[in-house]
């Protein structure tokens, strides 16, 4: 997996599979092609710190930890402060608030960037309707989170494409960054994801990186998804003025 090029860190390949291994063997088929890697959850018991580590001191690679913490201030600080010695690129919290500010503290000794979720790409009226969050159009209410956690000190958001353009308008948005998952190329299945876009579009709306993953994973040949997407970074549709 040794890198002859720069790639176009825009693009982040979401390493949703079941374990380090499963991972390790995604990133060396895609090759120098992706720069950028994102490790979640769903690998945290499988090896995910371990591969993060690896990828980033080894090979190079920029990591978008997606942790999506959430507790107490104490506890949130501590893990972020804990996490920070990693030298990792992107962390996730959720983006209330109390968990951004303690999250901010957390990684005040490094450079480790904290990206806030506004509202899950997954999620639409309807069940926000059954969590009992405010009434409200879902854009307007992402909009709102996007704002108060950059005033907490959020140094960018998690948001679908949909309402990328809105974030990018707030005045506090200057200087943010804005990532996109729920992005699938034209005709791809759109999974659990209910708020989507293209990567062009997403890119021409404000995001400065889309994430994608089982387009990529699951595809017969993930270095050919992978540069598929790249190159239609490359389009004029792809065009975002704050980059």
């Amino acid at each position: 997996m040794t890198d002859t090029t720069t790639p176009d860190d825009r693009l982040i390949v979401a390493l949703d599979v079941p374990n380090a291994l499963a991972g390790h063997e995604l990133a060396a088929q895609i090759g120098d092609a992706v720069g950028f890697y994102k490790i979640g959850l769903g690998m945290l018991t499988g090896g995910g710190l371990a591969l993060a580590n690896e990828l980033k001191q080894e090979h190079g690679k920029r990591i978008f930890l997606d942790m999506k913490l959430f507790d107490i201030s104490a506890t949130v600080e501590a893990a972020v402060r804990g996490l920070a010695q990693f030298d990792l690129d992107f962390l996730t919290v959720h983006g209330d608030p109390h968990v951004v500010s303690a999250a901010r503290e957390g990684a005040a000794n490094s450079d480790m960037k904290i990206l806030a979720v506004t509202i899950l790409t997954s999620l639409d009226r309807g069940d926000l309707d059954q969590c009992l969050i405010q009434d409200g159009e879902l854009s307007d209410l992402v909009q709102m989170r996007a704002d108060r956690a950059f005033e907490a000190g959020a140094d960018g958001v998690i948001a679908s494409p949909h309402e990328a353009a809105l974030i990018r308008a707030l005045p506090s948005a200057t200087g943010r960054l804005i990532v996109t998952p729920g992005v699938r190329p034209a005709g791809a299945d759109l999974g659990d994801q209910k708020r989507v876009a293209t990567p062009a579009n997403a890119i021409a709306d404000g995001a400065d990186h889309i994430v994608v993953g089982r387009p990529v994973w699951k595809a017969q040949n993930p270095r050919a998804a992978a540069q598929a997407i790249l190159t239609e970074l490359k389009s004029p549709q792809a065009h975002n003025p704050n980059r």
